[in-house]
């Protein structure tokens, strides 16, 4: 059963409403095994580009997953990048920002911990966080020590989304592949793992009192999704919206996803000069003779 990405893919300039986009498709699996059978391929297949990609060394990628809480994030991480070698993959968490960060523009702490070339970063949340919760919650903004007249700016959001585009074209031109995944989840859905982390003790330490607090803000992290993921998809860096209320079918769909994105890259193992092949084996039978 292949999988198109392509249909979960937000194009540039298109309106979004998410009441039209699913939170649940028909499953790309027929069974637990199917599931396990598929996932291993993607994985496998993963593990073979990436060895390619890093010795390759002329393209970085970036992996960034939105989404509200319980969707899946971790998850997918864990289940999608398990095959992927360590040294050539680095993941990142933000979470609310330090002292430090905040004496700096809203792009800095992520820009901090971009990948090398030949290397995948993971931005579980990411610098989107700054156009997200800091627009639901405006008084956040007010804490960041910007100029007065920035912060009571009207256009404020407009001004981020221009930044953060004009970032993803400045790496876009200098190598780095950008994929981004919204893990579009239904508040119903949520409701249900908000309780397992409650009634699965080895689950608790997911769960803390903010989560049910955020809930109450459904509507406007609604609103503040469909203005991002409108104004910030682009040919180059793309939005997807992929159905999380199935975890294993969101894992499948993100792995094709990123499997295509590697697929398309021009790349080959660098067969080394022909200088440099006479240098190794002269090397060569020094050490067969030794």
């Amino acid at each position: 059963m292949k999988i198109d990405a392509e249909k979960f893919r937000v194009r540039p300039g298109q309106k979004v409403r998410l009441k039209h986009w699913p939170t649940q498709v028909k499953p790309f699996y027929t069974s637990d095994d199917d599931y396990r059978e598929r996932l291993g391929r993607y994985v496998k297949e993963l593990q073979d580009l990436q060895s390619l990609f890093y010795a390759h060394n002329r393209y970085a990628l970036l992996v960034v997953i939105q989404a509200m809480d319980a969707a899946g994030k971790d998850s997918i991480i864990k289940h999608v990048m398990s095959g992927v070698n360590p040294q050539g993959c680095q993941v990142s968490g933000f979470k609310r920002p330090s002292t430090e960060e905040l004496e700096h523009d809203f792009l800095w702490r992520a820009t901090c911990r971009l990948p090398e070339r030949g290397n995948i970063g993971i931005f579980n949340r990411s610098y989107y966080e700054e156009v997200l919760v800091v627009r639901v919650h405006p008084e956040l903004l007010q804490r960041q020590g910007l100029p007065e007249e920035l912060v009571a700016d009207k256009d404020v959001w407009k001004q981020r989304f221009a930044s953060i585009t004009n970032l993803e074209e400045h790496l876009y031109r200098n190598g780095t592949r950008i994929i981004k995944f919204f893990l579009h989840l239904s508040k119903d859905e949520q409701r249900k793992r908000f309780l397992r982390r409650i009634d699965e003790p080895e689950k608790n330490w997911k769960f803390e009192m903010e989560d049910v607090k955020e809930r109450g803000y459904w509507k406007e992290y609604k609103s503040a999704y469909e203005e991002c993921l409108g104004a910030t998809s682009l040919a180059h860096a793309p939005w997807y919206a992929i159905p999380a209320d199935d975890k294993k079918n969101a894992r499948l769909i993100v792995s094709q996803a990123i499997v295509n994105t590697l697929r398309s890259l021009k790349m080959s193992s660098l067969e080394p000069d022909p200088g440099r092949q006479r240098e190794l084996k002269a090397l060569r039978k020094t050490l067969v003779t030794e």
